[in-house]
C-alpha cells in the first residue's frame, strides 16, 4: 500500500518574480500618470488655439505664479535668468506638473477614484488661474476643464492594462508528494505557475487581471499621438492670433517734431571695442514684464479709453492717434527698476509717438488727479504720476521704435513712456486704458507689492570694457561704458583704478538729456590685478551715490566696480 503525504507551502524563491512584477507595474503606473497629463495639456492647448494662448493651463498657472511669487524670488529669477525668466518659469511649471503626474499615476494604481480626483484638482487649478487673471473670462476656463476630462479618461485607459493580480495569482501553491521509496516530488499548481509566468513575462489573462504590457504599449502610443497632434494643432491654431503681418503693413506718419540731428562722433562704439552702441537694436533691447505670452492686438481693433478725472473722457482708435498733427520723435534711454548696479537692463531707441502732456490736457485731465492708472490689454496696471506725464516734454504714447512700428514684444501697437521714471511706473506696454485718479484711491500692480509708488531714475554709470576678470596684455587700453540720468543729462564721468585719484573720462557729444552718454578713458595698466570703479555726475550737479542698495523698492544704487588682470 502506498502512503502519500501532501503538504502546501510556498515554493522556494517564489517572491522574486512577483516583486519584480510589482516594481514594473509601479514604474508603468507612474508613466501612465505622466502620459495622462500630456493628453490633458495637449487637449487643453488645442482648445486654447480657439480661445487664446493665455487660456492655456500652463500659461494661466504661470501667470498666477508670477502674481503670487514674493518679490525677493522674482528678483532672484531676473538676476539668475535675465530676460529668459519667463522661459524658466514655464519650464519649472512643466516640471512641477510632471512630478505631480507621476505621483497621480502611482496613486491611480491603488485607487482609480483618487487618480481621477488628482487629475480633477490639476484641472481646477488651471480653471481658477484662468478665471482670476485680470483679463480672464469664462471661456478661458474651457481648456482646463476639457483637458482635465481628457486626462482623466486617458489615465483610466492607461491603467486598465496594469490591473493588480488576484490573491491566487500572487501566491502560487506547491504540492509535495512522498513516494513509497521515500522520495519527495514537488508539483506547482497550474494557476500558481501561470500567475508567476504572468508576473515574469507580463502577459495578461483573459480576465484582464494581469500586467498587459502589450496593451499598455498600444494605449501609450495612442496617448503620445493625441498629445502631439492636439498640442501641435493648438500651437498652429494660436498663430491665427499673430499680428506680425498687420504690424508690417502699418504705415508710420512723419513726425511734426523730428529728433535732433546727431553731431559728428556721437557714437563712440565704432572706435572702442566692447562699448555699448549709442542706440540699441530692437532685437537686443531688454524686455522685462509679466506677460508669459505676448499680447496680440490687431491695429484695426485697437482702442484707448480715457476714464476717471477727465473733463472729456473718450475712446481713441489707432488711426486717431496716428492721424494727429503733433507727433514727436525723440531719442530716449529706458531703464528697468530691476537693473542691478552694472546690469544690462537699460537701452536707447528713437521713439515716435503722441506727446502725452498735450494729449492729456486737451482731454481735460483734472488738477485733482495725481496718478494715471494705465491698463494693459492683459490686465496689468501701471501707476504713473500725473505731474510727470504733463511736465516731462518727451513723455509720449509711443507707436514706433527705431524707425518701425513697435515690436510686438515691446508693446505694439501703443505703449507709454515717460523719461526719467523707471518702467514700472511709466512704460505701460499694450496700453488700452488711462484712468485719471489718485494714489489714495488705487494701488497699481507693483505698488501693491510694496514697490515705491513713484520711481525716479537714479544717476547711474556702467563699465562695459574691459570685462570683469578679463586677462589682457599690460599696457595702455581703453576703459569705457555708458552713464545716464534721464531728464537731467550727464555732465561728468570719473574713473578710479585701484587707489589712484579719480580721473575724468572723455564723454560722447551731448545730444539730449534723455539719452545716455558713452565715456572712454585710456589707462596704462601694469602687470597684475586691478580694481576699476566708475561714478557719474548729472548735469545739474548730483553725484552718483556710492551707497549700495538692491533694486527693491525703488532702484539699485552704488558705484560699479570690477576687477581685471593685466599680464
Amino acid at each position: 500500500m502506498t502512503t502519500t503525504e501532501q503538504s502546501t507551502a510556498p515554493a522556494g524563491g517564489q517572491h522574486a518574480a512577483p516583486t519584480a512584477g510589482r516594481g514594473v507595474r509601479r514604474l508603468l503606473g507612474a508613466l501612465a500618470g505622466l502620459l495622462a497629463a500630456g493628453v490633458a495639456l495637449g487637449i487643453a492647448e488645442l482648445f486654447a488655439g480657439f480661445i487664446g494662448a493665455a487660456s492655456s493651463p500652463v500659461i494661466a498657472v504661470g501667470n498666477a505664479a508670477i502674481t503670487l511669487t514674493p518679490e525677493s524670488v522674482k528678483q532672484f529669477a531676473i538676476r539668475t535668468f535675465g530676460e529668459d525668466d519667463k522661459i524658466a518659469l514655464v519650464v519649472g511649471t512643466l516640471l512641477i506638473i510632471a512630478v505631480y503626474a507621476l505621483v497621480i499615476g502611482l496613486v491611480g494604481l491603488r485607487s482609480r477614484r483618487l487618480g481621477v480626483a488628482g487629475i480633477a484638482v490639476f484641472g481646477l487649478v488651471g480653471v481658477v488661474a484662468a478665471l482670476t487673471r485680470p483679463a480672464g473670462g469664462l471661456f478661458d476656463a474651457v481648456p482646463s476643464l476639457v483637458g482635465a476630462v481628457a486626462g482623466s479618461l486617458a489615465l483610466l485607459a492607461l491603467l486598465r492594462p496594469l490591473t493588480l493580480p488576484s490573491v491566487g495569482d500572487r501566491h502560487p501553491e506547491v504540492t509535495s508528494t512522498t513516494t513509497p521509496g521515500g522520495a519527495t516530488a514537488t508539483t506547482q499548481t497550474q494557476d500558481g505557475m501561470l500567475g508567476r509566468l504572468r508576473d515574469v513575462l507580463g502577459s495578461g489573462d483573459r480576465k484582464g487581471t494581469g500586467l498587459d504590457r502589450r496593451g499598455f504599449l498600444l494605449t501609450s502610443g495612442v496617448a503620445v499621438g493625441v498629445t502631439a497632434v492636439a498640442g501641435g494643432g493648438g500651437r498652429l491654431l494660436q498663430r491665427r492670433f499673430d499680428v506680425a503681418g498687420a504690424r508690417s503693413e502699418l504705415a508710420l506718419p512723419t513726425p511734426a517734431s523730428a529728433a535732433p540731428a546727431l553731431p559728428a562722433g556721437a557714437d563712440m562704439s565704432a572706435s572702442v571695442e566692447g562699448l555699448t552702441p549709442l542706440f540699441t537694436d530692437n532685437r537686443e533691447f531688454y524686455r522685462v514684464d509679466t506677460a508669459i505670452t505676448v499680447p496680440q492686438i490687431r491695429p484695426a481693433e485697437y482702442s484707448l479709453e480715457l476714464t476717471g478725472m477727465f473733463d472729456t473722457p473718450r475712446t481713441f482708435s489707432l488711426d486717431d492717434l496716428l492721424g494727429r498733427s503733433d507727433l514727436i520723435e525723440r531719442d530716449i534711454t529706458l531703464t528697468c527698476v530691476s537693473n542691478e548696479v552694472g546690469g544690462g537692463l537699460a537701452g536707447t531707441a528713437r521713439w515716435l509717438g503722441v506727446p502725452l502732456g498735450a494729449f492729456l490736457r486737451e482731454n481735460g485731465v483734472r488738477d485733482s488727479s495725481d496718478q494715471l492708472v494705465c491698463r494693459s490689454v492683459d490686465g496689468m496696471t501701471i501707476g504713473a504720476p500725473t505731474r510727470s506725464a504733463l511736465d516731462v516734454p518727451d513723455a509720449m504714447l509711443a507707436v514706433a521704435m527705431n524707425g518701425e512700428p513697435l515690436p510686438v514684444e515691446h508693446g505694439f501697437p501703443v505703449r507709454m513712456l515717460i523719461p526719467g521714471l523707471y518702467g514700472y511706473v511709466s512704460a505701460c506696454k499694450w496700453i488700452t486704458g488711462i484712468e485719471a485718479t489718485t494714489y489714495d484711491a488705487f494701488d497699481a500692480y507693483w505698488t501693491e507689492r510694496d514697490w515705491a509708488a513713484q520711481g525716479p531714475i537714479k544717476v547711474a554709470s556702467r563699465i562695459d570694457t574691459p570685462a570683469p576678470l578679463r586677462r589682457f596684455p599690460a599696457g595702455r587700453r581703453a576703459i569705457a561704458g555708458v552713464a545716464w540720468a534721464q531728464t537731467r543729462g550727464i555732465g561728468l564721468v570719473e574713473v578710479q583704478v585701484d587707489d589712484s585719484d579719480w580721473m575724468p573720462a572723455e564723454l560722447s557729444p551731448e545730444v539730449d538729456a534723455d539719452l545716455w552718454r558713452q565715456w572712454v578713458l585710456s589707462f596704462d595698466f601694469t602687470p597684475g590685478s586691478h580694481s576699476v570703479t566708475v561714478r557719474a555726475t548729472s548735469s545739474d550737479g548730483e553725484m552718483q551715490t556710492d551707497a549700495r542698495t538692491a533694486p527693491f523698492p525703488n532702484g539699485a544704487s552704488g558705484w560699479h566696480q570690477i576687477v581685471v588682470v593685466a599680464s
